[in-house]
């Protein structure tokens, strides 16, 4: 697994770095936004872990950089502001999890490992494909394609995907937050539940329309995936 981790502080790389020499993870450090921006373009990545305060650009526009040229690799984001704004914000941007400064290393690796999983799954192959089929959706685990209604869709981020394939795994059944981030983000989560609201908004937004979100709101509980028209009020 080949992560490249864009930070300033070279004691935190010091401290991951130590960290994926146990776990054999090939990292590369770079403590520049810019040149980290430039050095993921160099090559591909399976993991990148960027830090929001950077040198030459920061995390979050790094991220939406990122996102914007459709590339989908995993982003895990540093960051000592522990607001709910600043960590919603660099989620909108695309980042996929956050960590909090001053962190645990443990908690970290929990983060990389889930993220691992999810690319062992994806080495499989393609005659072997599992395509799940609903009304509107067609959608490769393996290869990790969506269509919608035919139309090949591109700019989902693997969490997106994930949280996308376990709804439709499961049509009409009502989730609570706090089991969405067991079962979608697969560990034990020590952020904000608000994780969950983000990034069903931003998949209403990218796959739904007014009248057909396809992710409904089940107030007081959670979120439930319907292809019904009319959601719930």
């Amino acid at each position: 697994m080949k992560v490249l981790v864009i930070e300033d502080n070279e004691s935190v790389c010091s401290m991951i770095e130590m960290f994926f020499s146990k776990e054999g993870i090939d990292g590369e450090f770079v403590h520049d936004g810019l040149k980290g921006y430039n050095r993921f373009k160099e090559e591909n990545w399976d993991l990148l872990i960027v830090d929001w305060m950077l040198p030459g650009m920061d995390g979050v526009s790094i991220c939406r950089k990122i996102r914007e040229e459709k590339s989908t690799v995993p982003i895990i984001m540093l960051t000592a502001k522990d607001s709910e704004s600043d960590q919603v914000l660099g989620l909108e941007m695309g980042a996929d999890d956050y960590v909090t400064k001053p962190f645990s290393p443990l908690a970290l690796m929990a983060r990389i490992k889930a993220v691992t999983r999810r690319y062992n799954n994806r080495n499989v192959d393609d005659a072997e494909a599992d395509t799940l089929q609903t009304g509107y959706f067609k959608i490769n685990k393996n290869t990790r394609e969506v269509r919608l209604n035919g139309t090949a869709i591109t700019n989902l981020t693997p969490k997106e995907f994930d949280l996308l394939y376990y709804f439709a795994q499961h049509p009409k059944q009502v989730f609570t937050r706090e089991q969405l981030l067991d079962r979608v983000w697969g560990y034990q989560f020590y952020g904000d539940e608000r994780t969950v609201d983000v990034h069903i908004k931003r998949l209403r937004k990218k796959l739904g329309t007014a009248n057909q979100p396809f992710f409904h709101t089940v107030w007081g509980v959670g979120y439930k995936f319907d292809e019904s028209v009319e959601e719930e009020k």
